[in-house]
């Protein structure tokens, strides 16, 4: 343990700072060091590891209860696309008018895609009616 204004005086002599380490340890902790030098290697290391972190979103895909058979496929090119780029997808029916009479109509959409989508995309929920909505949240297969 070194007084501080020893500590101070040596690194005036060396042309160094006096870092604080630890504040909250009794007495503080402190290290003899180039300041500018160490807050640039802590930002490199900050800039490294959010570069080998993958953000996942959530895209939208809206389909209606009675989708014609192209509408489907573009839709679902659009999915695998999607997935493949490692996002997450929430496949929306929406229902209007009489079309809330016939849900059924809509889930039978969302089982015909997770069965389209097999071994490319998982449920990762159940199938969830919300307001006039019915949506399911697909995400990709992690491959090892």
């Amino acid at each position: 343990m070194v007084e501080p204004p020893a500590a101070i005086a040596k690194a005036r002599e060396e042309g160094l700072d006096v870092v604080v380490i630890a504040e909250q340890a009794d007495p503080p902790v402190c290290k003899i060091m180039d300041f500018g030098k160490f807050t640039f290697e802590k930002k490199k290391k900050e800039h490294e590891s959010k570069k080998k972190q993958k953000i996942t979103q959530v895209k939208e895909i809206k389909f209606r209860p009675n989708i014609d058979e192209h509408d489907y496929d573009f839709k679902l090119k659009n999915i695998l696309r999607f997935l493949e780029e490692g996002d997450k997808v929430k496949a929306t029916v929406q229902f209007r008018g009489r079309e809330m009479s016939r849900l059924d109509n809509g889930r039978k959409v969302l089982d015909r895609l997770v069965k389209d989508l097999q071994g490319r995309a998982h449920a990762e929920s159940g199938t969830e009616m919300m307001g006039n909505r019915m949506h399911q949240i697909l995400g990709p297969i992690k491959k090892h």
